[in-house]
């Protein structure tokens, strides 16, 4: 990515989710088992369950799943990663016209798959500092802190651990919030607004809240701020989760239902918004904008929108700008012995 190599400063590293390398059915089996053997992820006894996983699903799913990524492969590669990695690039030039005496490189590392957070550090070099951003607006076990897993066991191939300032969550965050907002307003504005906004996020078990995940009720957080800067009415938005997968209860309503239901209830434009999803994916750009679109219309609906996530855009680069600078400057470095 061009960053130096022996740096002694402090440096950013963004950390999303991951994806396939290539929309085949052994890439995605490949990124599929890193991700479903992730205790965070999915809570089962180890042995039963990777049974299950490579006797049934992962033959089963893999095709099925590299079919779907196939419809939104890009010439650059994956969405989710072309995405993160033009919203880092944005933020390192965001970040370099503040005029520090020293620069603040920004690095981007997946969870699973590539770029591997070991990979993103050994770009990064050697620092004092550290601030680690995941793309997850929304605490969760599932995410935040399996990607704080990760990172420990990559640092822990690291000769020399910085100092690490880690951001938990940004879901009240007003730059981010206004984010939001504002793109959404300029499609309105633009296209017409619609009958009924629904906030999807990604799906959650329910039993994950019952120990205490904060998730939920952050999700809804977020959908009421940014209804309420958009000045909707609550009858005319809701909050749903998508994604679930397999027997396990997951968080109510399920998307595919709600976007059923409101089709049967009457709504003929609908949009969706995906506030938890930093960056395009799999999850939005065809589990939303084709499946539930295609449902919303076969349950008699009219006009289905999704609006996309806030990618590169100049109103996410300058949100984390900001999280990350105060996080910087709540945390000056240790000065150098003389």
């Amino acid at each position: 990515m061009g960053i130096s190599q022996t740096i002694d400063g402090t440096g950013v590293l963004l950390l999303n989710l991951g994806t396939p390398d290539a929309p085949t059915a052994s890439a995605v089996r490949r990124y599929l088992r890193e991700f479903l053997t992730d205790p965070r992820v999915i809570d089962l006894p180890r042995i039963p369950w990777r049974i299950l996983l490579e006797g049934v699903i992962l033959p089963l799913r893999s095709p099925r799943s590299a079919r779907r990524y196939q419809t939104i492969w890009t010439e650059r590669g994956s969405p989710l990663l072309v995405h993160s990695e033009d919203l880092r690039e944005e933020l390192a030039l965001r970040l370099a016209a503040n005029g520090r005496d020293l620069p603040v490189p920004v690095a981007l590392g997946m969870r699973y798959g590539t770029p591997s957070i070991h990979q993103a550090l050994k770009t990064l070099g050697v620092l004092k500092r550290l601030v680690i951003l995941p793309l997850y607006p929304q605490y969760s076990a599932a995410t935040t802190a399996s990607a704080f897993d990760g990172l420990a066991q990559a640092l822990a191939q690291t000769p020399r651990v910085p100092e690490v300032l880690f951001l938990t969550e940004y879901h009240l965050e007003a730059g981010y919030l206004d984010a939001i907002a504002h793109s959404i307003q300029q499609i309105w504005r633009q296209d017409g607004t619609p009958d009924f906004l629904l906030f999807s996020f990604h799906g959650l078990p329910q039993k994950s809240v019952a120990q205490g995940d904060p998730y939920f009720h952050q999700c809804l957080a977020t959908a009421k701020a940014v209804s309420t800067r958009l000045a909707l009415e609550p009858t005319r938005w809701s909050v749903s989760f998508q994604s679930r997968f397999g027997p396990a209860q997951w968080l109510p309503p399920y998307t595919l239902s709600r976007v059923r239901e409101l089709a049967r209830t009457g709504i003929r434009n609908l949009d969706v918004v995906c506030p938890g999803f930093a960056c395009d994916c799999l999850e939005t750009l065809e589990e939303i904008a084709v499946e539930n679109a295609q449902a919303f219309h076969e349950a008699g609906g009219g006009v289905f929108r999704y609006l996309p996530a806030l990618n590169a855009s100049p109103g996410q680069v300058e949100a984390l700008a900001i999280l990350i600078e105060r996080k910087i400057a709540g945390h000056p470095p240790t000065p150098s012995p003389t």
